[in-house]
Formats: C-alpha cells, sequence, structure tokens
C-alpha cells in the first residue's frame, strides 16, 4: 500500500531513526551544551597556619575567653543608638533594650546549663530561689561581664522585690546620658538577661533597671526583681 508524499510546502523534521528524546536533548545537538558542575567538597578542612573558626571551638573550653571591652563598648553604643531613633520615648527604649537582654539571657543559660552537665557527673538544677539568685550574681554575671556583681539586697517593704547591686555596670562606663533623658537606664540590657535567667529556671519575674548613684559610685545601678505570687507560693510550700 502506498501512502501520500507530503505536500511540497511542508517538510519533514526529521528523516532519521532517532527518537524525539534525542532530538530534544540538548547534549545530543553541537548546538547545545550544558556547562559541568564543578564538584563541591562540604568537609571543611582548616588550612594549616590558620586561626580555628569561631564555630569549631569547643564551648566547655572557651569560659576563659575574653573580649575587648572597646569593642563590647562600641557595638553596645551603636545597639542604644540605632534603638533610640526608633522609639518614641525613654520607657519604650529602655523596653526594647530589655527584649535585646532577653535574647542573650536565653543564650547565657543554656551556654551555661551546658557548661554544668559536661563538667559535672551529677548535675544540679536549683529549685531554691536564693541560691538560683546567688548562682545569677556571682555566675552569670562573671560568665557575661567577666566580674561578680557587687551586692544582693532584699526589699524591706515588700516581700517579692530583691535587688542584684553593680557599682560600675561595664556596659555603661562609655555612655553619657543627656541631660534630658536622665532618668534612662541602659542596664535595662542586663535586667533583660536576668529576666531570661529567671524565667528559664522557673522563677517568673519582672525585672527592671534603675539609676541609684552615690558620691563613690556615680554609675551605680540596681536591678529590681520583682517575684511573681506563684514563686512566693511555691518557696513558702518548700519551706514545710
Amino acid at each position: 500500500m502506498a501512502y501520500p508524499q507530503p505536500h511540497p510546502r511542508f517538510s519533514v523534521l526529521s528523516t532519521s531513526s532517532l527518537s524525539s528524546a534525542e532530538h530534544l536533548s540538548p547534549g545530543s545537538s553541537s548546538r547545545f551544551s550544558l556547562p559541568s558542575a564543578p564538584s563541591i567538597n562540604t568537609a571543611s578542612t582548616p588550612k594549616p597556619g590558620t586561626r580555628p573558626n569561631i564555630y569549631d571551638r569547643p564551648l566547655n573550653k572557651t569560659r576563659n575567653a575574653e573580649v575587648s571591652s572597646a569593642a563590647f563598648a562600641f557595638l553596645f553604643s551603636e545597639i542604644v543608638q540605632y534603638t533610640q531613633k526608633r522609639v518614641s520615648g525613654i520607657n519604650d527604649l529602655e523596653r526594647r533594650l530589655n527584649t535585646l537582654g532577653y535574647r542573650i539571657g536565653t543564650r547565657v543559660l543554656e551556654l551555661m546549663a551546658w557548661r554544668n552537665e559536661s563538667a559535672s557527673k551529677a548535675p544540679k538544677r536549683e529549685t531554691r530561689f536564693l541560691p538560683a539568685l546567688m548562682s545569677i550574681h556571682t555566675h552569670v554575671w562573671r560568665a557575661v561581664f567577666g566580674k561578680p556583681a557587687d551586692a544582693i539586697e532584699k526589699s524591706v517593704e515588700n516581700a517579692d522585690e530583691y535587688m542584684i547591686i553593680d557599682n560600675d555596670p561595664p556596659i555603661t562606663r562609655n555612655i553619657s546620658v543627656p541631660r534630658d533623658m536622665s532618668s534612662l537606664s541602659c542596664s535595662s540590657f542586663t535586667a533583660g538577661i536576668v529576666e531570661a535567667v529567671l524565667d528559664g529556671l522557673g522563677f517568673s519575674a519582672r525585672v527592671t533597671a534603675h539609676n541609684t548613684p552615690t558620691e563613690q559610685f556615680p554609675n551605680r545601678t540596681t536591678i529590681l526583681i520583682k517575684l511573681e505570687k506563684s514563686v512566693l507560693e511555691r518557696e513558702e510550700a518548700l519551706k514545710t
């Protein structure tokens, strides 16, 4: 049986025996070429003589590492200036500094808990408030600022209020507050750190920072801790 030939105005695309997939493949044509992808080596091998990356350092061997105070002061001053341009008042500025400090506090508590578990065969978690407050006064302050706080006080009038005193906070040494903003306490950043650690340990509280200067210590700061009622009730139950 003879099939009709195609009309002269039409042409057959191909008369070869290659399949359509081969025709459409860019690699089968000399007009098309795909660049070969370079091989990727995911293994990170540091070059000899180079300093190790900070992410490669073991966490339990960097507890004595120090940060330049000038670099820290510059970074914190930039944080304050950046935040100041985006707030409507002093209270809003302190609230935002508190929020930033809270984020740092959660990481500080996680790091300290990890180091405690790796260094001790029987790590202990504080279930009473006063030992936890002493740990913040000593260990947290030393981990963040390189020194413990100066004092801990308990309010005489209110049973739910405690205070951590720092006579010379490192974060405010290089900050000069204008006279029209004299009530501003940049240590609200520190208050956020303390509040995050307390929340992580199970002691819900509202933490604020207040300037309490003296003639001997003009930068003296008080971190005021106001515990929630549930924490006080649990403390009373644990006494019996």
